[in-house]
């Protein structure tokens, strides 16, 4: 099998070229095609980094092979600089998705692309549990880019140039990496850097509902939208993967039940009005029945997702030259 992962070198796209190439999925992997604005070698012979920008067409061609079986696209502008960069947001995340599109009608055999979206393409007044079939309607410019995105993907499955599947990412939690250019960046912040030592702030009111996801947890669902048959979509091929409903609030209780009162102690509450008005126009809660019917996964609580990033932490202590 072979697979092509834009934004490789991120985050979510290293963690993801590992757990494929381990084989705990049952695939046989012979390549991997790994872009990306930069590069990250591997010592696994089976990873070709690629280093360029899918926003250039010849880029594009390149790395989309005529046998490619899977491709993976995480590459993004994120949230925050999608606001505040609206021109630089369109090429990434509209043109450049648009760019592989049209690089696959060229194949003979329409590839698995799966399709990393977000929950930011719901907005507007919003239940307290997000139905299945909760009409799109951003409000900020990174959910309307996911948006005709998330069209795109339809429209060329309809046509057989792919065979589509879109994921709609909770909000990622506890991300190991620094603080990014994502809204939601603090979600994982007043975990990660008490933990660390280091003060946080928590910018949105603690009763804020936010729908999260672990990093191991949102991994083994991006493995299983690759292989899982589309035909049991029936026809929808849009999926609000599974998440927590958590708040502030219980995330900094769980804190300082597993990191104790002084890193609880770390994280001071400022209200900022930015985050605010974005992160609490997202949805807090979705119906998953349908996920969960699929075979994808969801995280058992808050203290579990916490425990992984403690684990995976300490690894990477015992890995640091002392």
């Amino acid at each position: 099998m072979k697979i092509l992962v834009t934004g490789a070198a991120g985050f979510l796209g290293s963690r993801l070229i590992t757990a494929l190439l381990s084989g705990r999925d049952g695939l046989p992997i012979s390549r991997i095609v790994a872009a990306d604005t930069s590069s990250r070698q591997s010592d696994d012979p089976r990873v070709d980094c690629r280093t360029g920008t899918i926003t250039g067409a010849d880029f594009v061609t390149s790395i989309v092979e005529r046998d490619v079986d899977v491709i993976y696209h995480l590459a993004a502008v994120l949230s925050g600089q999608a606001e505040a960069e609206f021109d630089l947001g369109m090429q990434v995340n509209v043109d450049a998705t648009r760019n592989l599109l049209e690089a696959c009608r060229r194949l003979k055999k329409a590839p698995r692309f799966v399709f990393a979206s977000s929950l930011a393409v719901f907005g507007g007044p919003l239940p307290d549990v997000v139905p299945e079939d909760m009409l799109v309607l951003p409000q900020t410019s990174y959910g309307t880019e996911k948006a005709i995105a998330e069209f795109l993907v339809n429209e060329y499955s309809r046509r057989d140039v792919i065979d589509g599947i879109v994921c709609r990412l909770p909000t990622i939690a506890v991300r190991a990496a620094a603080p990014n250019s994502a809204m939601s960046s603090f979600v994982s912040g007043i975990i990660r850097e008490p933990l660390a030592g280091i003060d946080s702030v928590c910018p949105v009111p603690l009763d804020t509902r936010i729908w999260i996801s672990s990093p191991d947890v949102v991994i083994d669902n991006l493995v299983h939208a690759g292989r899982i048959p589309t035909a049991a979509l029936g026809g929808r091929r849009a999926l609000n993967l599974p998440g927590l409903c958590v708040t502030p609030s219980e995330m900094l209780a769980s804190l300082e039940r597993l990191g104790g009162a002084a890193a609880r102690a770390r994280v001071r509450c400022e209200t900022d009005q930015r985050t605010m008005r974005m992160v609490g126009g997202w949805p807090g809660a979705f119906d998953v029945r349908r996920p969960l019917r699929l075979g994808f996964i969801a995280d058992r609580d808050i203290d579990s997702v916490v425990r992984q990033f403690m684990a995976e932490a300490r690894v990477q202590d015992a890995a640091r030259p002392q």
